[in-house]
């Protein structure tokens, strides 16, 4: 029987989803297609203004004129079925990465000829999409993870990596190691990167840089945004693991359990200062939700 669905719905993010597209597909002339989900269309807009910001940057009037004529960045066409809907799935290489001023990070950006995923990373990545859904995070990776960039297949004895950047919502990047349950962990905590960005975007929440916290997580001070971000996105992880461990066997199971147990020591070590940094969130509704979720945490 699936899990107990976790309540990611928030209206700010369901307005801020329909206002942003509209003003994105507003500068491109061709029509977008209005049958997409709010959540794509407003990832896919983004990926669309990225591509063509980036095209007129460089001088490149043919690719410019295909993301005109394609506000969606052709994501329609190819999109792949998932139990949260249709979802993009690339494998771009990490080494041809765009790197800009837009983020610390790589990036990639669909574009005309997109890093289309082989049959088998379409088949890992809709799976890992089942289970999350079936562990309560459909809802979530619905609406904050329409993109999935695999990245290096690695071993469970290597480190993975993942992120997300706030300048492409909904898109998340990541290594993976050839196991749905694994890949569906990381699913989740770049999604729940994703919804929180929204969250504050949408609800107009500044959070000032002066204020800062001890993270475990990097064993150095960050300012509230990066110490609340990781108090929520890996106790999302935390909720997950416990939900999926019993379904695990073997070397899986051994590697997810000792991942709970040193999230567990890593978020005890929050539980001071977590209620000073929550208190700067001036949302109620919001706030409550990272409270919830991180309450929820420290019971595994």
């Amino acid at each position: 029987m699936p899990a107990t669905a976790l309540e990611f719905a928030f209206s700010p993010i369901q307005d801020l989803h329909r206002h942003r597209t509209r003003q994105i597909h507003n500068l491109f002339p061709a029509s977008a297609g209005r049958t997409q989900r709010p959540a794509d269309a407003y990832c896919l807009a983004h990926h669309a203004l990225e591509g063509a910001e980036c095209a007129a940057r460089a001088g490149d009037a043919t690719t410019f004129e295909w993301y005109q004529a394609h506000p969606d960045a052709n994501g329609a066409v190819l999109a792949t079925p998932s139990a949260v809907g249709p979802r993009i799935v690339l494998s771009p290489n990490p080494g041809s990465m765009s790197r800009s001023s837009i983020s610390d990070t790589a990036f990639y950006v669909l574009g005309p000829e997109p890093a289309l995923a082989s049959a088998e990373e379409l088949a890992l990545t809709a799976a890992a999409y089942d289970v999350a859904s079936q562990n309560g995070f459909g809802g979530l990776l619905a609406d904050h993870a329409v993109v999935t960039c695999l990245l290096r297949r690695k071993t469970l004895d290597d480190t993975l990596v993942s992120w997300a950047i706030t300048r492409l919502p909904g898109t998340i990047y990541t290594d993976h190691v050839d196991d749905p349950v694994v890949l569906a962990r990381d699913q989740v905590h770049e999604a729940g990167h994703n919804w929180l960005n929204d969250a504050l975007t949408s609800t107009g929440c500044k959070l000032s840089e002066k204020d800062t916290f001890h993270s475990p997580w990097r064993n150095s001070q960050r300012p509230a945004f990066g110490f609340l971000h990781a108090c929520w996105a890996f106790p999302l992880t935390m909720i997950y693991t416990a939900r999926v461990l019993d379904q695990t066997e073997g070397a899986v199971h051994r590697f997810l359990a000792r991942y709970l147990d040193q999230q567990r020591r890593l978020l005890a070590a929050t539980t001071t200062d977590h209620p000073t940094a929550l208190g700067l969130i001036l949302h109620s509704g919001l706030r409550q939700q990272l409270r919830t979720v991180y309450s929820a945490a420290l019971t595994l």
